[in-house]
């Protein structure tokens, strides 16, 4: 037979038991929560670097079959053929209807905001064909 003591006694965590896991548990989100703050950001930083690979894929797919960069790059996706490009010089040149071979988009993406277009070079100095997201990100 067992002894009243260990009879009346009950099967449950102490405090201190209950302390320890909860302090446990706090160090852990502790250093889980800041790796997770920043994913949002992460995330659209990743998804503008892939648009912008797409876009710059897309206008050496438009100067490789016409010889010339696009216009604006609302003529990436165009339908039909532009009247016209433009050469390195910044020129504006004739394409040949034939030779174009679009719509190299089905949509122009957007910046890193969502809202805005990208910075598309139609002067020799803003380098002509040359695709930039908004500031920070001017330099990818």
């Amino acid at each position: 037979m067992r002894p009243t003591s260990l009879r009346n006694r009950r099967n449950a965590f102490t405090l201190v038991e209950l302390l320890i896991v909860i302090i446990i548990i706090a160090v852990l989100a502790a250093i889980a929560i800041p790796k997770f703050s920043n994913s949002t950001t992460r995330s659209k930083e990743s998804a503008l670097r892939s648009n912008l690979k797409l876009v710059r894929n897309a206008i050496e797919l438009y100067r490789a079959d016409t010889g010339v960069f696009p216009a604006t790059l609302g003529d990436l996706a165009a339908t039909a053929a532009p009247a016209n490009g433009l050469d390195s010089g910044a020129t504006s040149t004739a394409i040949n209807s034939s030779d174009w071979r679009g719509p190299y988009l089905q949509a122009l993406p957007k910046d890193f905001n969502g809202s805005t277009d990208f910075t598309y070079g139609t002067t020799v100095a803003a380098g002509v064909g040359k695709v930039t997201a908004a500031a920070p990100y001017a330099s990818w």
